[in-house]
């Protein structure tokens, strides 16, 4: 499947403002509920519901997967798709984050 094609099947995101992602209380990456980001936020908040908050190497991983093409693209172009880019280094660091989505 194809990055469009998943993102019809995770939740949707029109309640939320944006989601925080978080070391402790320290805002590592804020994806926030605009244009060129609801893909992002879908990812994101699927992987909050799935995994209860946790951003860690599994859920890093089940990430990638749902990113579909764009993981392969972000490995050929580091710095294209940031959000992808945190997933990997989740898993290449071994960092361990919450998710906080942002209600409205």
């Amino acid at each position: 499947m194809n990055f469009s094609a998943i993102l019809e099947t995770l939740p949707t995101v029109d309640h939320l403002t944006g989601l925080n992602i978080l070391n402790g209380e320290t805002v590592v990456r804020h994806i926030p509920a605009a244009p060129g980001k609801f893909g992002s936020l879908r990812v994101y908040y699927a992987l909050a519901q799935k995994f209860n908050g946790k951003l860690d190497r599994t859920s890093a991983e089940k990430g990638l997967e749902l990113f579909a093409e764009h993981t392969a693209d972000a490995k050929a172009h580091p710095g294209k798709h940031p959000n992808v880019d945190l997933l990997m280094r989740v898993i290449a660091e071994n960092h361990r984050y919450l998710l906080q989505p942002l209600l409205k």
